[in-house]
C-alpha cells in the first residue's frame, strides 16, 4: 500500500504532466477523489443535512471499516 498525500494548497497544484508536483498524486487519482467527494456533497445537500460533521464522520468510519475488513 502507499500513503495518501493530501493537497498541499491550490497554489501548489499543477495540471500538466501525469502527476501533480504539489502532492505527487496522479491527475486521475485527484479527479476520482474529487468526483467521490462531489457525490457525497450532493447527497448531503439533497437531503439537507444540518449536521454535516456527523455525516462526514460516518462516511470516514465506514471507509475505515471497509478497508480494514
Amino acid at each position: 500500500m502507499t500513503q495518501f498525500a493530501p493537497c498541499t494548497g491550490k497554489q501548489a497544484c499543477t495540471e500538466d504532466g501525469t502527476h501533480c508536483r504539489g502532492c505527487g498524486r496522479s491527475h486521475d487519482e485527484i479527479a476520482r477523489t474529487r468526483a467521490a467527494i462531489d457525490a457525497l456533497v450532493n447527497v448531503a445537500r439533497e437531503y439537507g443535512y444540518d449536521n454535516v460533521e456527523a455525516f462526514a464522520g460516518y462516511v470516514a468510519r465506514r471507509i475505515n471499516k471497509k478497508l480494514s475488513s
